[in-house]
């Protein structure tokens, strides 16, 4: 099973990431990638992570990004810690941290917020609403009317946007930015909508309707900007061939770059590096994939 982020909810990560600054920290979950780019993780990188390969976890040194975390809601304490280590250390930076609506029900993000509340941490928590927890509808998560109110109970500042303006994600997020720089914490709850499945496996039509879905398509946070440049005269064909193009090439070269640092690795040492004596049960095992991987000529 593959998990998968909508591509159509990627204007609030690439609102909130290009409101911070270079030393600021990044901390994503699964469906940050837009965010990373523009924090400038490398292409390959993400995809080395993709791969399964740990090379893709490196902090490469100034950037400020922490691997994807897959344990839902478990990363805004990450992110809550860090703000409140810059804070310690009499530092600006601050830690943006993403979840999605149904990571709210987990204590782990009221316990980041609560946290970040009590002792000033530099952090913004960045809620994105896309209305369903894998199948289940925010009506069944929460009796609350905004996710952005939850915020109020840890004492720390919030706000709601509509996660489809990317313009207004990036007002939000520099107003939110600045606050936490001094000490004021913030939950941003940006509205958005999961037009794709949630995984491999799912299958969206057996909890929500076509008409929902067409409602939201007519939203395309892409299209929409798109629009909007083309009306004020930025954005022409040849430019949206040009960048079309740009993509193609810059993905063709990171699929590269991360094929062959994969085929530089030795698969073995997914049994090294774990236990300071690896145990018998693993010796075996080592020996027994070192005598296939020998047999295949490798």
């Amino acid at each position: 099973m593959t998990t998968t982020g909508s591509p159509l909810t990627a204007d609030s990560p690439v609102g909130t990431a290009f409101a911070l600054g270079e030393d600021d920290w990044l901390v994503p979950s699964f469906r940050e990638q837009p965010a990373l780019l523009v924090h400038g993780t490398a292409p390959d990188a993400i995809l080395q992570y993709a791969k399964g390969m740990e090379e893709g976890t490196e902090i490469p040194d100034g950037e400020g990004a922490l691997p994807p975390a897959i344990p839902v809601g478990s990363q805004p304490l990450h992110a809550a810690g860090i703000g409140w280590g810059e804070a310690l250390q009499d530092r600006e930076n601050v830690a943006i941290t993403y979840f999605g609506d149904g990571a709210t029900s987990e204590g782990d993000v009221y316990e980041a917020m609560n946290f970040a509340g009590v002792y000033g941490a530099q952090t913004v928590f960045v809620c994105q609403n896309n209305r369903y927890a894998i199948s289940t509808g925010i009506e069944k998560q929460t009796a609350t009317e905004t996710f952005a109110q939850k915020a109020i109970a840890a004492g720390i500042d919030c706000v709601q946007v509509d996660g489809n303006d990317v313009l207004g994600v990036y007002r939000v997020a520099r107003e939110a930015v600045e606050k936490a720089r001094n000490g004021e914490p913030v939950l941003i709850e940006a509205l958005t909508y999961r037009r794709s499945m949630h995984t491999t496996s799912d299958d969206p039509s057996a909890y929500r309707e076509s008409e929902e879905e067409s409602e939201w398509e007519a939203r395309d946070p892409i299209l929409r900007f798109q629009r909007y440049l083309e009306d004020r005269g930025i954005l022409d064909e040849e430019t949206k061939e040009a960048i079309a193009e740009r993509i193609e090439e810059e993905l063709a070269s990171a699929i590269d770059e991360a094929n062959e640092r994969r085929e530089e690795l030795d698969p073995a040492d997914m049994f090294r590096h774990v236990y300071e004596d690896l145990p018998p049960e693993l010796e075996r095992q080592l020996a027994a994939f070192e005598a296939e991987k020998g047999g295949e000529g490798e």
